[in-house]
C-alpha cells in the first residue's frame, strides 16, 4: 500500500503546485517532455536487457498482447460510433490497453497473493505491457500529431526512427547480451527513479476535473473498459488452460491495473487529448482502490 499512498502524494504534490505562481502554466507539458525524452529512453535502457521469455511461460506473454488487440478494436469501433476526435481515439489507443503493471502492480500482486506469484507478474509486465509501451505505444505517439496533416510514409519512418524511447529501444535490443558499465547502471537507474514522482506530479498538475462533455464520455467508456473487462478477459481466457493459481492470479491482477502512467505520459507528452488523458491516469488510479480488492475477492472465493 506504501506504492498507493506515494502516488497519491505525488499526484496531491502536482495539484498544490498548479495553484502557485512562481509555476508557469506549461509545467505540467515541460514535466513530460523530460519524461518522454530523458527517463523514458533511460527506463528502456535499463529494462530491455533484463526481458528473459521463457517457452514454458508463454501464457502471461501472450496474454497482454491480445488483451491489446481486443481494445484497439473496441476503441476503434466505439470510437467511430461515437465520431469522437481523432486526438481523443489515439490517446485511448495508447494508453487504455496498458496498465501500470510495474510500479503498481508488482507490490500489489506480492501483497494480495504473496511472493510466489510475483514471477508471473513480471513476465506479464517486461513480455507484454512494457515491450508495448516501448513499441506500439511510442511508435503510435512517433506517427499522430494532432495539429499536423497526415504524414508521407518518410516522414512517418524519419518521425519514428528519431522517437527518443523507439532509439533507445534499438539500442537496448543491440547491446542486450552486453553488461552495461558500473557508471552507466548508475546514472540510468538515477534516472529511471525519477518516473513515476514526475509523471504523477505533471498529471496532478494538469488534472481538471471540469472536462467538458465531449472530453467526459470517453472516460465513461475507458474505465469500465480497463477495471472490468479486460481483467475479466483475461479471467475467461486463462481457465481454460491448466495453469497454477499463481500464474492465474497474476494475470488476472495485473490485467485489472488502472491506466500505465507513462503511457499517460507519452500520450500527454504529443499532445493527444492532454486533459482526458490525465483524467484517465488519475480517475482511474483512485477507482483501482474499489476494484482491486474486488478482483482479488473473486480470485480467492
Amino acid at each position: 500500500m506504501e506504492n498507493f499512498a506515494a502516488i497519491l502524494v505525488f499526484l496531491g504534490i502536482g495539484s498544490v503546485l498548479r495553484k502557485v505562481s512562481a509555476f508557469p502554466a506549461n509545467t505540467g507539458l515541460v514535466l513530460n517532455q523530460y519524461v518522454l525524452y530523458v527517463v523514458m529512453p533511460a527506463v528502456i535502457l535499463l529494462k530491455i536487457p533484463e526481458l528473459v521469455i521463457s517457452s514454458s511461460l508463454l501464457l502471461p506473454a501472450i496474454i497482454p498482447w491480445l488483451l491489446l488487440g481486443v481494445v484497439l478494436t473496441l476503441i476503434l469501433i466505439v470510437a467511430k460510433v461515437f465520431k469522437w476526435e481523432k486526438s481523443t481515439t489515439v490517446a485511448l489507443l495508447i494508453v487504455l490497453p496498458l496498465g501500470n503493471t510495474s510500479f503498481l502492480g508488482f507490490p500489489m500482486v506480492e501483497a494480495f497473493f504473496g511472493q510466489n506469484t510475483l514471477p508471473y507478474a513480471i513476465i506479464y509486465d517486461q513480455a507484454g505491457s512494457f515491450l508495448a509501451l516501448a513499441t506500439y505505444a511510442t511508435i503510435l505517439a512517433a506517427v499522430h500529431n494532432p495539429e499536423a496533416q497526415t504524414p508521407s510514409i518518410k516522414a512517418i519512418v524519419k518521425r519514428v526512427a528519431t522517437f527518443p524511447a523507439f532509439i533507445a529501444l534499438i539500442i537496448a535490443l543491440l547491446f542486450k547480451q552486453y553488461e552495461y558499465p558500473a557508471l552507466l547502471t548508475t546514472i540510468l537507474s538515477s534516472v529511471s527513479a525519477t518516473l513515476i514522482p514526475v509523471i504523477m506530479i505533471a498529471v496532478g498538475f494538469q488534472f481538471d476535473v471540469k472536462l467538458s462533455a465531449q472530453e467526459f464520455k470517453p472516460l465513461l467508456f475507458a474505465i469500465p473498459v480497463k477495471l472490468l473487462l479486460m481483467p475479466l478477459i483475461a479471467l475467461g481466457v486463462i481457465t481454460c488452460f491448466d495453469v497454477s493459481v499463481e500464474l492465474k492470479n497474476a494475470v488476472v491482477f495485473e490485467a485489472a491495473m488502472p491506466v500505465m502512467i507513462s503511457a499517460g505520459a507519452i500520450a500527454i507528452g504529443a499532445n493527444l487529448a492532454p486533459k482526458m488523458t490525465s483524467a484517465l491516469v488519475a480517475i482511474s488510479l483512485l477507482i483501482s482502490f474499489l476494484t482491486l480488492p474486488v478482483w482479488y475477492w473473486i480470485l480467492t472465493s
